[in-house]
């Protein structure tokens, strides 16, 4: 049988406690000491064997009987963000925030772990508390240190603001972008700006590298496959009539494709080099991928949707421009990436993720657990009952 949302109902007090103790006590990536050693000690109470990780990563693992392992993932960082909320919970350190739902992740993770250590079943389940996936990768060192070894599948629950709350979206294919960074540096001659004769102008220079990039996705690209390129960040000069001697461009690259991936790669490296010689400067590309384009795989997906159907409603959610290093477990294993309706109709004003003012309907984690727990005991073929 499934476990119902009514019979997990006496774990939403202690699943909304563990949230909003982790929104209170946020840490950046790589430095979630605080949040990890609660995630550690509360897995030990359970008896689940841990391991530390990823500098700051813990792994769980609940052994009942056969070999099968499965994996189930929670992100554990925050962001550099001055948290707005007037809540009784709302962050205590200055400048970091839970601003993307990492917090919830991690508590309804610890609760899906205490259930499926109380129920029968065979196999095994590893509960992934993963690092830094705020841009750090914290995914792929835990891949290096062996976390996703001998796992035949693994899924992850990301909360979600732009869905009704208590929904599920689930779909095949590409869900999330791959993420790129690039950051040029172009060198030229400064000098007096009345005497732009005398110079090679990084500044112009820049312009045309930036309007060219541009050109990327509209000429180079099929327009059938979707992405983006974006600067973010232009650094230099210092006073109004000084044309300086460099200028630093930042920018990032989304894709679906991989193949678009390289395309853009190779072109951002082209335009910038060439359009910088034929204004006599120079240009130093540094590229790189940050995690690739997480896509959910095609059997799981379908399983998850028929799990999350007995749960709740089952919505669409159109593939998103943002990326998620969950994508590098996905890419070793077959992958399943969920989204969980948290819209804060209370509020009035539903603000997004990384807002200094998002917050979540804490009412749908339950949801989030529900789904956790019957994905995990279909995905081992478990008559799932409580002891």
């Amino acid at each position: 049988m499934a476990f119902s949302i009514s019979e997990l109902k006496k774990y939403e007090d202690e699943l909304i406690s563990l949230r909003r103790d982790f929104h209170k006590h946020p840490e950046l990536g790589f430095e979630e000491f605080r949040t990890s050693g609660v995630v550690k000690d509360y897995l030990e109470s359970l008896g689940i064997t841990t391991r530390r990780m990823a500098k700051t990563g813990v792994l769980g693992e609940l052994k009942n009987g056969n070999d099968k392992v499965i994996a189930i993932r929670a992100d554990m960082d925050a962001l550099p963000i001055q948290e707005e909320n007037a809540i009784p919970y709302r962050s205590e350190v200055a400048g970091i925030m839970h601003a993307c739902g990492h917090d919830a992740h991690t508590a309804m993770l610890l609760i899906t772990a205490k259930i499926l250590s109380q129920t029968n079943f065979d196999g095994s389940v590893r509960f992934i508390f993963q690092p830094a996936e705020e841009g750090l990768n914290g995914a792929s060192k835990m891949v290096e240190e062996g976390a996703i070894d001998k796992v035949s599948s693994i899924f992850a629950v990301h909360v979600w603001a732009d869905l009704p709350s208590k929904t599920l979206a689930i779909s095949p294919g590409p869900v999330l972008a791959s993420v790129d960074q690039f950051k040029i540096r172009v060198e030229g001659k400064g000098g007096h700006g009345a005497s732009p004769h005398q110079t090679a102008d990084p500044i112009v220079t820049s312009a045309h590298i930036i309007a060219g990039m541009q050109s990327i996705v509209g000429r180079n690209v099929d327009p059938l496959k979707p992405a983006v390129v974006t600067v973010g960040k232009i650094n230099g000069g210092t006073a109004f009539n000084i044309i300086p001697e460099y200028v630093d461009i930042e920018g990032t690259v989304r894709t679906f494709d991989e193949d678009v991936h390289k395309l853009i790669e190779k072109r951002v490296k082209e335009i910038a080099k060439r359009m910088a010689e034929s204004f006599n400067c120079t240009a130093e590309v540094d590229y790189r991928c940050i995690n690739h384009a997480t896509v959910n795989d095609k059997e799981l997906a379908e399983i998850g949707r028929s799990v999350a159907s007995k749960i709740t409603d089952v919505v669409e959610q159109p593939p998103n421009m943002g990326g998620e290093d969950f994508s590098e477990y996905a890419r070793r294993v077959p992958g399943l990436f969920a989204f969980l309706g948290v819209r804060n109709e209370k509020l009035g004003i539903v603000y997004p993720h990384h807002s200094p003012k998002f917050n979540i309907d804490e009412s749908a984690l339950i949801y989030g657990v529900a789904f956790e727990v019957n994905m995990a005991l279909k995905l081992l073929g478990a008559e799932a009952y409580s002891q």
